[in-house]
């Protein structure tokens, strides 16, 4: 009997062991994937440019990109709380310790995939500005991270910045600065920017999907944004079609768009002067209107 429940508790040691053994090993494989992912060779092909509309874009004053932080750049989760949306043993990507309300919280935060090269990207087209919901504690430490030292994301804004609505944060864009018709706001929350409908482009939640290309495929549609267009509207918006620029991602964003979103997208382009139908006055040289680049993957 008693070799038997020895025997019981050798096997049961066995397969404990084991059991974190093969969890340590899928740990790292799932860690080394998620790397592979995040860094895996992409750029940008900028399109070649004619002296004119070189000229033009670079004397045309940068617009202003506010970005939202959780479930549009990032995912986390605290001490404790995982949420059914993260795979459990899914490796973060970077660790925050902070002190909230006297109490030290660990958050455990996963990058959005491609997020580096996206934020690399229109930092040279726009000023980049993070508005957050978040405590400042939090957001300034998630911001920190992903600037790396590279100050582009050198404006911010927090909670304390926000207007509270029936229990929501609304993000008042007047904050960040007087001419709204030079800000656009990438959140994955409608409520967020209910204030500012027609200055917001929409982006799905992102949790932990790790083969995602939100961010990927909105960069066409960015370079776009950022050209000097006219507010002459010279043919119907029934003439006007989504930009035909190649790219070599998944074209989530462009059926969205197709769908649904063109008229969304509309109201936003009318309400800020950029319409992709729209040209520049007759003495003017061509108005830029489509991507001046494409992505590439590897």
């Amino acid at each position: 009997m008693l070799k038997t429940r020895q025997c019981l508790l050798g096997i049961r040691t066995f397969l404990g062991v084991t059991s974190r053994i093969w969890g340590f090993i899928m740990y790292i494989l799932r860690k080394h994937l998620r790397t592979i992912i995040q860094y895996q060779t992409v750029r940008y092909d900028t399109l070649p440019l004619s002296p004119i509309s070189r000229n033009r874009l670079n004397a045309v004053k940068r617009k202003i990109l506010v970005l939202d932080l959780d479930e549009t750049l990032i995912h986390s989760h605290h001490d404790g709380v995982l949420r059914p949306t993260v795979r459990p043993g899914t490796p973060p990507d970077f660790i925050l310790k902070v002190v909230i309300d006297k109490h030290p919280v660990r958050f455990f935060v996963h990058k959005r995939p491609h997020v580096d090269f996206f934020l690399e990207v229109v930092s040279q087209w726009y000023e980049l500005v993070v508005f957050t919901a978040s405590m400042e504690i939090y957001g300034s430490a998630v911001a920190d991270k992903l600037d790396n030292n590279r100050n582009i994301l050198k404006r911010r804004y927090y909670r304390q910045h926000c207007t509270l609505d029936l229990g929501s944060y609304i993000k008042d864009l007047s904050v960040v600065h007087d001419d709204l018709s030079s800000i656009v706001i990438l959140d994955n929350s409608p409520g967020a920017y209910r204030s500012h409908p027609d200055n917001a482009i929409p982006i799905k939640s992102w949790f932990s999907d790790p083969s995602d290309t939100a961010l990927l495929n909105l960069l066409p549609m960015l370079d776009a944004l950022r050209c000097p267009i006219y507010t002459t509207l010279q043919c119907s918006l029934l003439m006007c079609a989504p930009s035909s620029v190649e790219t070599s991602t998944s074209t989530d964003f462009g059926d969205w768009l197709n769908q649904e979103g063109w008229g969304l997208l509309t109201s936003l382009f009318l309400s800020i002067g950029f319409h992709p139908a729209l040209r520049s006055h007759t003495d003017d040289p061509p108005a830029l209107s489509e991507p001046l680049g494409r992505v590439l993957m590897r």
